[in-house]
């Protein structure tokens, strides 16, 4: 899917994507605005789809991003907060040494630098996880840090 990007001299920037079936045109605006234009066939004129004045296209942008929703396709999925701090989420596999331990006695924040936010089990959510928290096969743990500590806190599950 091809992008081209080109200025619009006093206008603001274009953005043309290439879509299996025609091409989408993104036009933001100096002022903020967004209008997004539609051609299904190359010989047809472009029709405008819709407008946005800048703060609806920034939120939704960022729904579009996944700041909203992240969908979970795998063992992990990953979000960046602003700073670079990165919210993933890991499931708690057979065999991991983690099973059975108390969050405090797992010292992973302080193994990893990995902070668990939430643990997804079944169908509840544990949300601020207090330190006696016992882990089990299957809990999904929720948290935040960088990408070292959360490099780390993977090391960690499938290590021991």
């Amino acid at each position: 899917m091809p992008i081209t990007e080109s200025d619009l001299p006093g206008v603001g920037k274009k953005y043309e994507i290439e879509l299996n079936n025609g091409e989408m045109t993104v036009v933001i605006h100096n002022t903020g605005k967004r209008e997004v234009f539609r051609r299904s066939d190359p010989s047809e004129d472009s029709e405008k789809v819709f407008e946005f004045p800048d703060q609806m296209a920034r939120k939704i942008g960022s729904i579009i991003e996944g700041a909203y929703f992240q969908p979970i396709k795998s063992e992990t999925a990953e979000t960046t907060l602003p700073g670079g701090i990165l919210l993933e989420w890991y499931e708690l596999q057979p065999g991991s040494a983690l099973i059975g331990e108390a969050l405090r006695s797992a010292d992973i924040g302080n193994r990893t630098g990995f902070t668990v936010v939430a643990i997804q089990r079944g169908e509840e959510t544990i949300k601020s996880p207090p330190p006696d928290t016992t882990l089990a096969e299957g809990d999904t743990l929720i948290g935040v840090g960088t990408q070292e500590n959360c490099e780390a806190f993977k090391k960690l599950l499938t290590d021991e």
